[in-house]
C-alpha cells in the first residue's frame, strides 16, 4: 500500500491533508489525512491544503491535530502489555486439541474429532 497523492489533477505531491464537504452547513472541513480513501473526500498535498479557498458564503474549518495526542498515553502502553502478559498466560493449548506441528514460536493444533475422522 503505497502514499496517496494529492487529488488535484496534474499534482502528484504527497496527501497531508483531506477535504470534505457539509453541503448542508456550507461549509469545507480541512483535517489531518484519513486513515483511509473515502470517494465523497479530497486528499490535498502541503500546497493545495494551505491555498484551500471555499466558494463564497461557505466557511472553512480546518482542524489542526494536538501533536500530544497523538503519542501514546502510559494508559496505552500498559494495556498493551497487559494484554501481551495474557496471551502469555493463555499459551497452553486447549484439552482437546494436540500439536502437529511446530515452526518457531507457531504452532499447529489439530481438533482430537478431526484425527478420529482421518
Amino acid at each position: 500500500m503505497g502514499t496517496r497523492t494529492c487529488s488535484k489533477p496534474s499534482c502528484s505531491a504527497r496527501a497531508v491533508a483531506t477535504l470534505t464537504y457539509v453541503y448542508s452547513d456550507s461549509t469545507a472541513v480541512l483535517g489531518p489525512l484519513a486513515t483511509f480513501a473515502e470517494p465523497h473526500c479530497y486528499d490535498l498535498c502541503e500546497k493545495h491544503s494551505s491555498r484551500l479557498t471555499a466558494p463564497r458564503g461557505w466557511d472553512v474549518v480546518r482542524l489542526a491535530p494536538d501533536p500530544e495526542a497523538l503519542k501514546p498515553s502510559i494508559d496505552d502502553i500498559e494495556a498493551i502489555a497487559n494484554a501481551v502478559r495474557e496471551v502469555g498466560r493463555l499459551d497452553v493449548p486447549q484439552a482437546n486439541t494436540v500439536e502437529v506441528n511446530r515452526r518457531g514460536h507457531l504452532r499447529v493444533l489439530r481438533d482430537y474429532e478431526l484425527d478420529e475422522s482421518e
